[in-house]
């Protein structure tokens, strides 16, 4: 099937790069936008755009029916839901089969699969990945008893959802109790889902995950990314490959993550996460993310291609275009996310208007945004303006670049996160590559000391 008309369930810099995408490929874009964003960039540039409903996402972005009702009256053959939002939503695949429309994404029994952490689990040990020891909990007995048996420190996580939502760390017996409820608590707003489960906690771990594409009968792999620069499980900073990494160690990492693709017979884009214990040269399967990244820039950037492109090809119904003797990777690159929030103090949000919006370009500079000047920027989104990506001959070619790229972008009227990732750029530790997850945090310490 040729996809002539597609809904884009999404906002900012992520619809704005899909419709760039369907642009040159001839596909008609249908923008579904909340009354905040009627007049984002995305709107201008879409074919056409339909209000969905407040600037809430509770009922515009997350509202399901919302979203079905303006495909089907704009007479759209598929639904692109983009990254967070709907995008790994069972009810919105399940909504567009019944309505006869594409869902760009996996099918609904793989979303079913992996949106549930613990079914996640159970499919990797069924695939053969290695996974951190813990398990459900239903109750505070049953929290102390499996807490005791995995041993402290461990880890609180959601079972229904990512993105930091729901996780909270817990060093001694006495922190459990009250670390349950935030998270139950947390778990239930955002996603609607107050289970838990406990997981060993790996301090020293690096976060590396590794990109996959399948098409239901074949699956490759796109390489790796770290993504370990986190604050309080949120990414910042993202690169690829992940360095400091030995060759076996990354090609057990690329095996592991095709057989679990292989065991769901995956289809679209998806990325499976893995917690790489750098002491050990071991890794243990976290969790599958079955939509495009936030950080995808990075991957096209080494591998030459448009993941888009292919993500809306396996949804037509075609085989996939690339076997894996064909994906040539290229140089390195690093992404930075530029934050509408003020870092020095605690990272508080910092919406408003856009008073001036000044972007490097060049040799090797790609800068994914919806933001330019009187831009405004609501409160009630992700704080994310601009993606800003650099690919080099290696990993210092590529900070270099990096470093004078951000040295001539600038964000006025809005708080923004520029000059710490300057600041970041230039740190002896993170330039020589491999920085684990509790990095970051001893890093913005010394870097807004009085």
């Amino acid at each position: 099937m040729i996809l002539r008309r597609i809904l884009i369930a999404n906002r900012g810099e992520i619809a704005v790069r899909i419709i760039r995408t369907c642009e040159r490929l001839g596909i008609e874009c249908v923008l579904a936008a909340s009354e905040a964003d009627l007049n984002s960039m995305a709107a201008r540039l879409a074919d056409r755009t339909v209000c969905i409903g407040p600037a809430p996402s509770s009922g515009s972005y997350l509202n399901v029916d919302a979203v079905i009702a303006a495909a089907v009256s704009a007479g759209v053959d598929a639904i692109h839901p983009g990254y967070g939002f709907l995008s790994e939503n069972r009810r919105l695949a399940a909504a567009c089969n019944a309505e006869g429309i594409v869902f760009i994404g996996p099918t609904e029994a793989q979303l079913a699969a992996v949106g549930d952490k613990l079914k996640a689990r159970e499919h990797a040990v069924a695939a053969g990945l290695p996974v951190v020891p813990g398990g459900e909990i239903h109750d505070a007995a049953e929290a102390r008893s499996r807490a005791d048996e995995i041993g402290y420190p461990l880890l609180i996580k959601a079972v229904g959802g990512g993105g930091g939502r729901g996780m909270k760390p817990v060093r001694t017996a006495e922190e459990l109790g009250h670390a349950i409820d935030l998270a139950t608590a947390e778990a239930q707003a955002a996603f609607g889902d107050p289970r838990l489960y406990l997981e060993r906690l790996v301090a020293s771990g690096r976060h590396v995950e590794v990109q996959l594409l399948g098409d239901s009968r074949d699956v490759i792999h796109l390489g790796t990314r770290d993504c370990s620069v986190q604050r309080r499980y949120q990414k910042l900073v993202e690169e690829a490959p992940a360095p400091d990494l030995p060759e076996t160690l990354r090609e057990a990492m690329h095996d592991a993550a095709v057989a679990f693709g292989g065991h769901l017979g995956y289809r679209g884009l998806g990325t499976v996460e893995f917690l790489v214990d750098h002491e050990r040269n071991s890794f243990y399967f976290l969790e599958m993310n079955a939509r495009i990244q936030v950080e995808h820039p990075v991957t096209e950037a080494i591998c030459g291609i448009d993941l888009i492109e292919h993500q809306i090809s396996v949804a037509e119904g075609y085989p996939l275009r690339l076997r894996q003797g064909d994906v040539r990777f290229s140089g390195h690159a690093i992404e930075c996310r530029l934050n509408a929030e003020d870092w020095t103090h605690d990272f508080r949000p910092h919406p408003g208007t856009v008073t001036a919006a000044i972007f490097p370009a060049g040799e090797g500079i790609r800068v994914d945004t919806h933001v330019q000047t009187g831009a405004a920027v609501p409160p009630h989104y992700d704080s994310l303006l601009a993606k800003l990506i650099v690919h080099g001959q290696d990993r210092d070619d590529a900070l270099n670049r990096l470093r004078r790229a951000l040295r001539s972008c600038r964000i006025e009227g809005v708080g923004n996160n520029i000059a710490m990732h300057a600041r970041l750029m230039d740190d002896d530790e993170f330039a020589r590559g491999g920085v684990d997850t509790a990095w970051f945090p001893k890093f913005l310490a010394q870097a807004v000391a009085p």
